[in-house]
């Protein structure tokens, strides 16, 4: 056995001994290991499109909405952009003024390639479903359109047939059947256009704890229907197959899960090489601080049903932990992204908390710098209420800093600015102003601790975080030595979110001062 292939094999067994292993993506000698997306990329679904591979991930409450990555090995990744740039298309309560759909808004999606064109639905377990299409996978894409049918649904995917009927399959998860554990998985017909779901009878095809998930695929004539349910051991991926649309379907358990060490990967989506082999996209349904990662799992097809993972000796699959990357001889990429804010647009890694604000923030008002204009919070004090937060996410891997600069020449009384980490709690760590004086302030879930005082204008602030998820937060009067401020913070979870790395600012008082921000460096090792 090669050495780097018996290394990943030894390495593999550890790992899945553990659950616990600090390498991530390309390896750098023709293997990977997952997490390939080591970061909060939730609900993954994935398609091949030419040597291209497109993936996009549900965003919940933060805007731009449903996030789009590109690839051409399914390995590394890059974000590409987001398909809904105005939530409030979707409902007002999305907004910077409302901000109450935290762990809602935009649930799993699908992307599809139909028609020389992208397509994405996806659907909000408040309002219902949404579609929306674009010529290429980073926009622009249309404005999001309404499908209906109302509140309690979710997971949808459209499915154009040989014949050219167009087709959505979604589940039905709040029924007075259902009791929240029985869910019904509906068959709609959809215009030609996939803008409309047609006023004909729809189906149910499949009923079962939790089950939801969907994907709809049609390989070498028979129909495939995956979908993940509840099971004792966990949310598993599933299969249903059939001749026909109209049934009868056979139904398999694809993958064996252990929440305690491969956190359940279950969403995803099947794709084909080229050259003929499957691959399995998937998120890891069991969120830690990071969130739910993504992971690249082999899939082997044996009488005609997919296997993913491992085949065990019960024909079922079986977590992995890497292997011979599918694609050899491309770069790597890097999912951490830093900005100088030179460009005319946000690159698009960046997501605000929810839809922000338009009036208060620039990237023209001091040019190369980012400037966050300060004005209340919904709460007064409450950092989870304050609408001018950009955030990315925070990657897990073996070491992770980032540093920002600050300038602060424009901030006015009672106005607080700097860098955040925020899930289930929070941490901010800038500067307060109080009349004239500025200090150094870290407020931990309302605990709050002042340091030194700051009377110039530039400032650096960094976290730097390993493997633990556990930050320690630092600031610098020169950009070269730093000094620690307060305990290590550890990083949280919550409504089906990881953790998030933002800059923001407020004001208690009013709508008055900025913040200038002239560069953020974002830096990860493998």
């Amino acid at each position: 056995m090669p050495p780097a292939r018996l290394f990943l094999a030894v390495w593999m067994a550890a790992a899945a001994a553990s659950g616990q292993d600090s390498r991530w993506g390309d390896q750098g000698d023709g293997t990977y290991a997952n997490p390939v997306l080591p970061g909060d990329f939730s609900d993954l679904d994935a398609i091949r499109v030419g040597r291209d591979y497109y993936a996009i991930s549900s965003t919940f409450q933060y805007s731009p909405g449903v996030v789009v990555l590109h690839s051409k090995d399914l390995v590394n990744w890059s974000i590409a952009g987001h398909v809904v740039d105005d939530l409030t298309r979707i409902a007002p309560e999305l907004n910077w003024d409302k901000m109450n759909r935290n762990g809602r808004g935009i649930w799993a999606g699908s992307i599809r390639y139909h028609a020389a064109r992208f397509w994405v639905y996806f659907g909000t377990p408040d309002e219902g479903f949404f579609m929306s299409t674009a010529a290429h996978a980073a926009g622009p894409w249309t404005p999001v359109k309404a499908l209906g049918p109302s509140a309690g649904w979710d997971d949808p995917c459209p499915f154009w047939d040989d014949d050219g009927r167009a087709y959505l399959v979604a589940t039905h998860f709040a029924t007075e059947q259902s009791n929240g554990k029985n869910y019904n998985i509906h068959l709609f017909q959809l215009s030609s256009d996939g803008q409309r779901i047609l006023p004909e009878p729809d189906r149910i095809i499949h009923q079962s704890r939790g089950s939801e998930a969907n994907k709809l695929y049609k390989i070498d004539g028979i129909y495939y229907h995956y979908f993940s349910e509840v099971r004792p051991e966990g949310r598993v991926a599933m299969i249903n197959r059939a001749r026909s649309l109209n049934g009868p379907w056979e139904t398999r358990q694809l993958i064996h899960v252990n929440r305690k060490v491969d956190k359940e990967p279950n969403q995803g989506g099947l794709i084909q090489l080229p050259s003929g082999p499957w691959y399995f996209i998937s998120h890891q349904g069991t969120g830690d601080w990071e969130g739910r990662a993504g992971v690249l799992l082999p899939v082997m097809w044996i009488d005609r049903w997919p296997i993913i993972g491992a085949a065990g000796p019960d024909g079922i699959g079986n977590m992995v932990w890497g292997g011979t990357k599918p694609i050899g001889g491309l770069p790597s990429t890097s999912l951490a992204v830093s900005d100088d804010f030179s460009g005319r647009t946000l690159k698009p890694a960046w997501e605000w908390r929810y839809q922000p604000r338009s009036d208060k923030w620039s990237l023209s008002a001091h040019r190369g710098f980012l400037r966050l204009q300060a004005f209340r919070p919904l709460r007064a004090g409450d950092f989870q209420t304050v609408g001018n937060v950009l955030t990315q996410r925070s990657l897990r891997t073996k070491r992770n800093e980032v540093t920002v600069k600050l300038d602060l020449a424009g901030m006015a009384d009672g106005e607080w600015a700097g860098i955040a980490h925020f899930a289930k709690t929070y941490c901010t760590f800038g500067v307060r102003q109080n009349g004239n004086m500025r200090t150094i302030t870290m407020n931990r879930d309302g605990r709050i601790s002042s340091g030194a005082r700051i009377s110039q204008a530039a400032l650096w602030l960094r976290s730097t975080w390993n493997f633990d998820g556990k930050t320690q937060l630092s600031y610098s009067l020169d950009g070269v030595t730093f000094a620690d401020f307060g305990e290590p913070y550890q990083l949280t979870w919550a409504s089906y979110r990881g953790d998030r790395i933002g800059i923001f600012t407020f004001n208690d008082l009013g709508e008055t001062g900025y913040l200038d921000v002239d560069d953020f460096q974002y830096k990860i090792q493998r």
